[in-house]
Parts: structure tokens; C-alpha cells; sequence
């Protein structure tokens, strides 16, 4: 045994905490989660934990998300893979911010202090990370490549600048991208989150739009089936036409997108977004101006998530103007409404009541005709107030009456076409990511304001743009950057004219750190550009990426729009950045998510103090598949630690005894089934199954030893194969079996236990007999028994002779090897 590692063989009893202090230093001497470099030919795999975030000592969700992480890294070690398993820190962001401002004290003292306190609670947790990976995404030296990269979407047309309503926080003082908007509120502090007109950046990510959709196809049964719904659902694309309605008083029509252009002739009322330009420029001497803009205070103060509510009351107000139906001239009246967004088409519809059920509520309430263009056989809407949405034969549609939707959806747009008034269209919902924030502890935008230029990039060979101090800079949240607080950092010299300027004052959202750090982590050094090129087409895409179902939507849908991008412009040759997803649950407690106000938090350190770090590990992982929910008081970290120290006692006993020559060929078998068996489970994810198969091993072991003794070759051949197999889940303890029973450590630089279908086969299998379902008889066969040769077997037994007795065979059911049930009468 290495001198590093000098076991304590007078030592009586399992102490967990003894062993998490007694081979952490070991792992650290023996480098053994170093990835190799460019000349290790063996397979390669990037396992990857989502980024945590700086905010104190680990939790219970932690403690969830990487068991999990770690469980697929180390296994694929043993099974030979050069691993690369990185670790980071997501460490801009407004909770920072806040949390600084609430204590006055820098923004980056707290980051870095919680950085620390979490390094050292991973490491005592023994996950499997290569420290050398080690970056955190308010470094100077990696933010100087997330400016880098932004230029390079400016310089393509994906960066641009734009006024519009944005979400608004009014806690947080900062915009929100319409992704960060949760049920109408933000989804970090939970305010309720408002409108505003704002200049602000975006990523034109709706450029990408088709291919984040159709690229989905590749992903399928390797991510999980809702991320791939919820990401298709968001950028939601919808076919069908645009369609022009000329407005009475305005020299340009009006374009609308809709789904249904073969309603056009049931379209009986128009209607525009209240909070958009086009309804401002509608009102403007209509005679209802006074009229519009009280209403549009109205709107203004509810969330998007409120006004598409299907149960929420219609409002609106008439604009004193009329559109033309383009396929029948009629005058239909047009209103601003509430319940259309400005942001999605072109923030006007046409409304056609009879199958549009938010439009018939509109039309009730304000006493406008009902007029059924789909005969789908449902009774009429005007009387029922239900829309029929369904298929079904046109009818008051002049031309196109008898039509069944497809062909009806087909004239009408070619017709509208042939004319002028209308075209083919393809819509989606999603919306270019609105990434200005009006915060001080983000990454700074690499953009000079010049009245002569306008917009000019800051030059790459005066990147990174630096924060400045925080002690020259007001953090105060007040509705502006608090960086434009600080002159002597906003005003600067214009790189292309050299004329007066001012810096951009807002940053990043943090979304566009975490948008490519797992490019960075294959070369955290590197410092000719964002990454090595070689050392990620060695590693990328990663193989598996572990984090919370939260990011199925924001995270995961910009690190593919970024992947993409980057491709484009040739610095990668992969279009998708994760092979496989999983996601984990929640840790609850008693039904609920933990919380200081129901009492039902749990600490995770307190945890730890009592069971030690494996018994945490396996009692998480052994409580149901990672994506479920694990509600604390349900399982038993107790019952973990019983088994760990079994294990212990175990490998006390059969380590410190001498061959026997007796052997165990039914644990023998039993051992090489888990192993097969073990090697599935883990590989499909199904850590829970596995710790259960794992469990049984060692209660035949238990038996084994009993019976005939701990000397037992059997008896150590299934010891050791279950050391290695439990290694992946309870680190510690595999290590402390593996010397105990007499090896030099370490064992996770042994192999993964293989597998002999040979000694797995099983020499006989028992075959239950029934008659009429009464089992009568059961029988010794080969596993490979044919169903013709089981059926003469079964209904040569004399027991089941007797139970037939008068009776006539009619049927006889044979599924080989384990069940034979014949049916008489």
C-alpha cells in the first residue's frame, strides 16, 4: 500500500468522516480527475454540471445536481474514457449586485468569498472535477471573450439596437428578456414585471429560428422529450399568411399574419396592439385620442401573461377608423385591444369571432356580428358564446364555399396573391433576445456611442473593457446603468474619429456568459481567442450535460443559438453543443419546496455532520430517477450509512481472512448478472435501480460469508466487482473496501468489473405449471427450453396429470423458461 495512504487496520468501526478525511489528499496527490492532454489516445468524453452559481455554501440542490453529474464522470473512467469533467462559476448577475448593496461591500468581494466557500464544498463532497478547468465568468480574461464574441455578432448583423417596449423590473431596475418573465413576474426576485419603452441590444436569435427547430430532430431520445416540447413551443412557428387590409385615412395597408386565411369572409372587426406605434398613429384624429390614451394607461399596467389570460374580461377602445376585408369590401371596424401583443406579427389581427374564441368575447362584449364561415357541425357561436375553432366544409365564403380547410387555406392564399394583397407567410413566436441590463456587475458592452460614427466597436486590441472600481460607481439601482455614474469611465475618445464619446453603460445579461463557457473550458488559459480550436474539436460536443428542467427554455435555447452562430462563422464545426441531456428534480421536504418561512428547510451541511457524504450521495440517488422530485422526508440517509457500513464490515472480514477451498457458484453467477446488469442501469440513467441491484449483491455476499465462510473465493470476487461498481456512487466508501480488502488505492484508477455471460448463465430455471391459473407443479428446465419441448414437459408431470384429471386440454399457453398454463374443461 502507498505510503500516501497508510490504511488503519486497528480501526473497529465505520467512521465516514475519517474516510472523507483520509483519501481527500490522496485523490489530490494522484491527479486522478486530470484529463489527458492531446497525446492520450484513449476514447474521449466531456461530462458537463451546469454552471452553479456563486450564492454560499452548498444545498441540498447541489448536492442533487452533481451526485448525478458525477455518478456518469466517474464511470466513464473506469470504463476507459479520458474525461473531461470541468468546474466553474457563473459570478456576474443581479443577486450579486444586491446582495453586495444590502451588506456595502463590492460586488466582487462577495462573489469571490462564496466562489471559495463553494470550491472547498465540492471538494469535500469528492466531486470528480478537474480543478485546472477552473474559470469564473467575471474574470477579466474571460470576459474579455464575451465582448470578443459580441463584436463578432455585431460585425454579422446579430447584434443591433433598437427602441421598444422591454420588460421591466421594478425591484431590480433592469430589463428582462421575454424568457426571464414568469407567470407576468421576474423570475429572480418575483416582482411583478411592467413595460417600458427603452433603446436597448438584441440578439437577432430569431434568424436561427428554423434551425433551432429542425436541428431539435437530432436530439430526439437524447434530451428529454418536454425540454424539446417546451423549446418548440417557445419559438412556436406557425404557417400561413400575410395578408394586407387597407385602412381608411393611411396610404400604406396593414399586414396581418394569420394561421387561417380561409376565414377571411368570417373576419368582422379589426384589431391592433393598444401598447404598439401603429395604435398611437390609428387614434391620431379618429375623435377617440382622449378615449385611447386612457385606456392605454390601463394596458400598460398589466403583464403579457395577464392580458392573453382566455379567462380575463375583453377590453378595448374604437380608433374612429375602418379597415377593408380584402376578399368581400366590406368596412369593418377597427379598435385597440389589449389581448393582442405589440411584439408578436405585426401587433394587428384580423378578428374573426365565430372561430376564434378571445375574438367572440371581444365581439360579445362590444355587440360586433358573429358571422360562421366553417360549418364543423357544432351549433352556432353567436347564441352559445363558443368559437368553433375545428375543420370543417366553408360555407358563406362566396367562392370558396364547399372547401375543406387545406384546399380553402390554399385558394385563398393564392388568390390574395395573384392580387397584391396577400402572400404565403411563416410566423414564429419567438422574439430576438433582449440582453441590456441596467446593472454594474455584468459584462460591459463593447460599444462607443459617437455623435459623428453612432455605433462603433470598441477595437479587439483594447478589449476587455473593464468595470471600473465599484467605489467610483453609484450600485444603487435607479432605472439607469449605474455605470453611467462614473464620467471619468462613460466618456471616451471615439476609435474611428477620435472625436468626444461615451462608452455603452449598460451590460450583458449573464445568459450571454453561460451562452459559451463550456467552449472555454477545454483551454481556460488559452489567450489567442475565446478557445483553443484543437483542443475543442477533441472534446466538443459534450457527451452528457446534467442540470435543472428551469433552463430548458433560457439557458439551453441561447447555448444552441451561440453554437450555431459560431459555426457560421467557421470556428466550430458542430451545430448542436450537448449530445445528451439530464435533467434532475427538486429536493422537497414534506410535499413542499424547502423554505425558511414553512420550517421545512433542510441543511445540507447538517446533513453531512450526521451521515457523512456518501450516505447523502447514495440516499439521493438511490430515492427514484434523477428527473423525479425526492422529498427529504421520505428516505433515509440512516438506512444509506447502515448499508455503506456492511459494506465496511465486509470488506474487514474477507480482506484479513485466508483462502478457502470452497466456492459459491450461485454467487458467482449472481455476481456476474449484477455486473450485466449494473452496466445497463447506469448507462440508461437509472441510478436508483442500480443502488438496488447493488444492495442485493451484498446481502448474497452476507449469505456467502455466513455459510462458508469470508475466505470464500467467490465471496471476494463479487466484494471486489461491487467495490468498483459502488465507487461511482459512494466514493469514499469503495475506497476504504478496496484497501481493506488489500489492494493499493486508488480504486477509481482501477476498471469498471466485466462481465462473463458464461458464469452469468443461470444452469437451470424453475418453470411454474399452472392449470385454470392454479399453479400445480414446478419444474427444473435449461433457460433455452423450447415451447414445444416445455409444453410435453408440463403436461407429463404427474402432479399436473392428476389436476387434470377428466378434464379436456384446450389450450396450453407456453412462455418459456418460467411459466406453462394450461386451460381445460
Amino acid at each position: 500500500m502507498s505510503e500516501t495512504a497508510a490504511y488503519p487496520a486497528d480501526e473497529e468501526s465505520y467512521d465516514p468522516h475519517a474516510a472523507q478525511e483520509r483519501w481527500l489528499p490522496v485523490w489530490d496527490q494522484l491527479a486522478l480527475y486530470q484529463a489527458g492532454g492531446a497525446d492520450d489516445d484513449r476514447p474521449r468524453k466531456y461530462l458537463l454540471d451546469m454552471f452553479p452559481y456563486p450564492s454560499g455554501d452548498l444545498h441540498m440542490g447541489h448536492a442533487e445536481a452533481w451526485s448525478i453529474g458525477d455518478v456518469g464522470a466517474r464511470y466513464a473512467m473506469l470504463r476507459g474514457f479520458n474525461v473531461l469533467h470541468p468546474v466553474g462559476w457563473d459570478s456576474f448577475g443581479l443577486p450579486a449586485e444586491n446582495a453586495a448593496i444590502k451588506r456595502g461591500m463590492s460586488p466582487a468581494d462577495w462573489t469571490y468569498d462564496n466562489i471559495e466557500v463553494q470550491a472547498e464544498g465540492f471538494r469535500r463532497f469528492g466531486i470528480s472535477f478537474d480543478w485546472r478547468t477552473r474559470l469564473h465568468t467575471s474574470d477579466p480574461d474571460y470576459y474579455r471573450w464575451t465582448q470578443w464574441l459580441f463584436l463578432r455578432f455585431f460585425e454579422k448583423g446579430l447584434a443591433y439596437r433598437k427602441a421598444s417596449p422591454v420588460n421591466w423590473c421594478p425591484d431590480d431596475q433592469t430589463v428582462l428578456a421575454n424568457e426571464q418573465v414568469v407567470g407576468g413576474r421576474c423570475e429572480r426576485c418575483g416582482a411583478v414585471v411592467t413595460k417600458r419603452d427603452l433603446t436597448q441590444w438584441y440578439f437577432r436569435i430569431t434568424a436561427y429560428a428554423d434551425r433551432l427547430l429542425d436541428d431539435m430532430a437530432a436530439l430526439e431520445g437524447r434530451w428529454p422529450d418536454p425540454v424539446l416540447t417546451m423549446q418548440r413551443n417557445w419559438i412556436g412557428r406557425s404557417t400561413g399568411a400575410h395578408v394586407e387590409f387597407a385602412i381608411e385615412g393611411r396610404g400604406e395597408p396593414i399586414t396581418v399574419f394569420t394561421t387561417r386565411p380561409d376565414t377571411l369572409y368570417g373576419a368582422t372587426f379589426f384589431v391592433v396592439a393598444a401598447d404598439s406605434a401603429l395604435a398611437a398613429e390609428l387614434a391620431a384624429g379618429g375623435g377617440h385620442e382622449a378615449e385611447f390614451a386612457a385606456y392605454l394607461e390601463q394596458v400598460k399596467r398589466a403583464t403579457d401573461i395577464e392580458r392573453l389570460a382566455t379567462d380575463r374580461p375583453k377590453t378595448g377602445v374604437f380608433l374612429g377608423r375602418h379597415a377593408t376585408n380584402p376578399v368581400n369590401g366590406e368596412r369593418i371596424p377597427v379598435y385597440a385591444a389589449d389581448y393582442v401583443l405589440a411584439d408578436y406579427g405585426t401587433g394587428a389581427i384580423m378578428a374573426v369571432p365565430a372561430h376564434d374564441q378571445r375574438d367572440l368575447d371581444f365581439a360579445r362584449a362590444f355587440e360586433l356580428p358573429v358571422v360562421v364561415v366553417i360549418d364543423t357541425g357544432g351549433k352556432d357561436p353567436a347564441e352559445t358564446g363558443i368559437a368553433t375553432a375545428g375543420a370543417g366544409v366553408l360555407v358563406n365564403s362566396g367562392p370558396y364555399d364547399g372547401l375543406q380547410k387545406a384546399d380553402a387555406i390554399a385558394a385563398v392564399t393564392a388568390d390574395l396573391a395573384a392580387r397584391g394583397g396577400g402572400a404565403a407567410a411563416v410566423n414564429y413566436r419567438l422574439r430576438d433576445w433582449l440582453l441590456s441590463r441596467q446593472r454594474y456587475w455584468g459584462c460591459p458592452i463593447p460599444i462607443v456611442h459617437c455623435g459623428a460614427c453612432g455605433e462603433v466597436a470598441v477595437p479587439d486590441d483594447q478589449l476587455p473593457v473593464l468595470l471600473p472600481d465599484p467605489s467610483t460607481v453609484d450600485l444603487r439601482p435607479k432605472g439607469t446603468s449605474p455605470l453611467a455614474s462614473n464620467a471619468d469611465w462613460l466618456n471616451v475618445v471615439c476609435p474611428k474619429c477620435e472625436g468626444p464619446a461615451t462608452r455603452d453603460a449598460d451590460t450583458m445579461d449573464t445568459f450571454v456568459d453561460s451562452s459559451w463557457y463550456f467552449l472555454r473550458y477545454c483551454s481556460p488559459a488559452y489567450t489567442d481567442g475565446p478557445f483553443d480550436p484543437a483542443a475543442v474539436r477533441r472534446w466538443l460536443p459534450v457527451a452528457q450535460y446534467t442540470g435543472g428542467v428551469e433552463h430548458a427554455i433560457l439557458h439551453l435555447l441561447y447555448a444552441r443559438f451561440f453554437t450555431k452562430v459560431l459555426h457560421d462563422l467557421g470556428m466550430l464545426d458542430f451545430v448542436e453543443p450537448f449530445e445528451s441531456l439530464i435533467n434532475q428534480g427538486q429536493v422537497i421536504n414534506r410535499g413542499k419546496a424547502m423554505s425558511k418561512s414553512l420550517g421545512n428547510g433542510v441543511e445540507l451541511q447538517a446533513e453531512l455532520a450526521i451521515h457523512g457524504v456518501d450516505a447523502v450521495r447514495v440516499t439521493i440517488l438511490f430515492a427514484g430517477p434523477p428527473q423525479d422530485d425526492i422529498d427529504w422526508a421520505d428516505v433515509s440517509p440512516t438506512g444509506a450509512g447502515k448499508w455503506l457500513a456492511r459494506l465496511w464490515r465486509l470488506a474487514g472480514e474477507i480482506g484479513s481472512s485466508s483462502p478457502l477451498p470452497t466456492e459459491d457458484d450461485a454467487l458467482r453467477r449472481l455476481t456476474h448478472q449484477t455486473i450485466d446488469e449494473v452496466t445497463r442501469l447506469v448507462e440508461s440513467v437509472r441510478y436508483n435501480v442500480a443502488i438496488a441491484r447493488l444492495m442485493s449483491l451484498s446481502n448474497a455476499i452476507r449469505t456467502t460469508v455466513d455459510r462458508r465462510g469470508a475466505g470464500t473465493p467467490a465471496a471476494r470476487e463479487a466484494l471486489e466487482a461491487l467495490a468498483r461498481m459502488v465507487s461511482v456512487f459512494a466514493p469514499f466508501t469503495a475506497e476504504e473496501l478496496w484497501c481493506r480488502l488489500g489492494h493499493q488505492p486508488s480504486v477509481h484508477k482501477q476498471t469498471w468489473p466485466t462481465f462473463d455471460p458464461a458464469l452469468a448463465a443461470e444452469d437451470s430455471v424453475i418453470c411454474v405449471v399452472q392449470v385454470n391459473g392454479k399453479v400445480r407443479d414446478r419444474l427444473d428446465v435449461p433457460p433455452g427450453i423450447e415451447a414445444d419441448v416445455l409444453e410435453v414437459l408440463a403436461l407429463a408431470s404427474d402432479a399436473v396429470r392428476t389436476s387434470l384429471a377428466d378434464l379436456t386440454v384446450r389450450k396450453v399457453i407456453s412462455r418459456p423458461p418460467k411459466l406453462v398454463n394450461i386451460v381445460a374443461g
